[in-house]
């Protein structure tokens, strides 16, 4: 099934008619499809079939589903495919377009029922039965005191429905709450901390708007996840694996400009000791190894700032610790991985000198690449810019030319 999947994705990515190649499916693989595909892609095969083909799409789709199909469309198509709809549906299709996607309100499903506390298992069975009538699926039941949200009474605790003394109370399970507006990545954190099935979403004066189920969370983690390492490795949030190379040359080359300048820097340092390299040619087999280690161990630090940042943990305000901690573990780092290479150094090239300017090189570099991997992102974070998308770039730039200076550097004094 998988594979078939990632076939088809294929095919429609490569299609000249995307929409057409949308349609042949079987309506079963349709929706799996179409939600696997990357954004830019779902707009092609939209866009490549007429207001009737995407009404009849959207018709046969969940609520939250069908109203992120239609958040796609432009405004005549959203008005057009909305006017054909049954009433029940357009007003709840309606009412989701409200929100932002971004938000818990533009996660949620509005596939739930609420039942006071005081109502029994016969009445808690008719409502659950009228909106299966109406939606075909079995909805969420929560009680409530008036206002309060108590929690969720399972669904199979309606086997109950006969028993004249059951009361609802007695079943509830506990539900996370989160306000509307708050951000995917907040509702993520609360369904980390609280792993049950369900996220009750509130409005501004507690009453529910509606229900996030597991599967969109689950969907939303696997986005965050996987545009937080586009952010880390400079990459667009909107490209995909499935996107031509035209496409793929024109998200990603103003990056590689950038990081080209960059790569200029830490070359004019080398060049600044060219004559203590053409004396010394073994220095270039280790100056990779130096720059390397200095980035790996700045890329490290920054992750972790980074999440610090938007864990809201840290600020540049209060971070002087945390860079104190970078620093010292760099430095230990350094010590333990410098250590290696030196002994490395010295049996293979017969040269104690050489081991110990490598090692103090290395030693060196991690510490800067712990000071800069943890100021950089709190300095960006302070400034109003995303650290994850732009402190890479300047931290290996800080590793390749002050590791470069300081090897090469050593080198001149120690070893000429």
């Amino acid at each position: 099934m998988q594979e078939f999947t990632i076939d088809v994705q294929q095919q429609i990515a490569a299609s000249e008619t995307p929409g057409a190649e949308f349609q042949a499916l079987p309506w079963t693989r349709q929706r799996v499809v179409f939600f696997q595909l990357p954004e830019s892609i779902q707009r092609d095969v939209l866009d490549d079939m007429d207001r009737q083909e995407v009404r009849r799409f959207v018709r046969r789709l969940d609520p939250d589903d069908a109203t992120d199909v239609i958040g796609l469309l432009d405004g005549d198509t959203q008005e057009a495919v909305l006017g054909q709809l049954d009433t029940d549906r357009r007003e709840r299709i309606e009412f989701l377009l409200k929100f932002s996607p971004d938000s818990a309100a533009g996660m949620m499903d509005l596939g739930y029922v609420t039942v006071d506390r005081d109502q029994g298992f016969e009445e808690v069975a008719r409502l659950v039965r009228r909106h299966e009538a109406r939606t075909g699926r079995f909805p969420t039941v929560l009680v409530t005191d008036g206002d309060e949200v108590l929690g969720e009474l399972p669904g199979h605790t309606l086997a109950l429905a006969g028993h004249e003394s059951a009361v609802v109370t007695e079943y509830l399970r506990p539900t996370p709450m989160v306000r509307y507006e708050q951000s995917d990545s907040e509702v993520i954190e609360v369904f980390r901390a609280n792993p049950q099935s369900k996220i009750v979403v509130l409005d501004e004066d507690d009453s529910i708007l509606g229900v996030i189920y597991a599967d969109d969370l689950l969907r939303a983690i696997e986005e965050e996840a996987g545009q937080t390492l586009y952010e880390f490795t400079g990459v667009d949030e909107q490209e995909s694996v499935l996107d031509g190379a035209l496409e793929k040359v024109r998200r990603r080359y103003k990056w590689l400009i950038i990081n080209l300048g960059t790569a200029f820097l830490a070359a004019a340092t080398v060049g600044l000791f060219e004559d203590t390299i053409a004396a010394l040619t073994l220095l270039v087999i280790y100056m990779p190894v130096v720059a390397g280690m200095g980035g790996n161990a700045g890329t490290q630090s920054m992750a972790v700032t980074v999440r610090g940042i938007a864990l809201e943990q840290i600020s540049l305000r209060t971070g002087r610790r945390a860079i104190g901690n970078e620093v010292l573990a760099g430095g230990a780092n350094g010590v333990i991985t410098g250590g290696i290479v030196a002994v490395i150094a010295t049996l293979f090239n017969q040269s104690p000198l050489l081991g110990l300017v490598i090692g103090i090189a290395m030693v060196s570099n991690l510490v800067i690449a712990g000071f800069f991997g943890a100021l950089v992102p709190l300095v960006l974070d302070r400034l109003g810019y995303d650290p994850a998308t732009s402190a890479t770039i300047f931290i290996t730039t800080a590793t390749d030319v002050l590791g470069f200076f300081i090897f090469l550097g050593l080198a001149q004094i120690v070893l000429l």
